[in-house]
């Protein structure tokens, strides 16, 4: 296991600070933010041949979104919306991941920018501090 330097250490402890203390609004900015990341990190690596990268990255965006396919509540109508758009971004992760595929992946982040982009606008509407966006 690595040694953190004094510097990791806090930056770990902020960040974890930050996820233990942010509302159910926050902590789906933040998924969808990290899929938007971890998209980035994807298509550069695919740019760049790192296959292992690629995948790797490809793989958390998948864990995001079947987190957040899993924690929707079913019993209001808007649910079944949001799990046929994840179910739809799912099966282009796959095919992404499996080809390798840049213009997939470019998709799949367009989609994503705009599901967060409407995120932080409902939470605005609903009075949710919105940080930095």
């Amino acid at each position: 296991m690595p040694v953190l330097s004094s510097q990791q250490r806090a930056y770990a402890q902020y960040k974890n600070n930050k996820v233990m203390s942010a509302s159910g609004p926050e902590l789906t900015l933040m998924l969808y933010d990290g899929a938007i990341k971890f998209l980035n990190i994807a298509d550069f690596a695919i740019e760049k041949n790192d296959i292992y990268k690629a995948h790797e990255n490809i793989i958390k965006t998948e864990k995001i979104i079947e987190y957040l396919r899993n924690t929707l509540d079913m019993k209001y109508p808007v649910a079944q919306d949001f799990e046929n758009m994840y179910s739809y971004i799912a099966r282009r992760l796959v095919e992404a991941n499996i080809g390798k595929d840049r213009e997939i992946i470019a998709e799949v982040n367009k989609h994503m920018h705009a599901i967060r982009d409407n995120w932080i606008e409902v939470m605005k509407a609903n009075h949710v501090y919105v940080k930095d966006a």
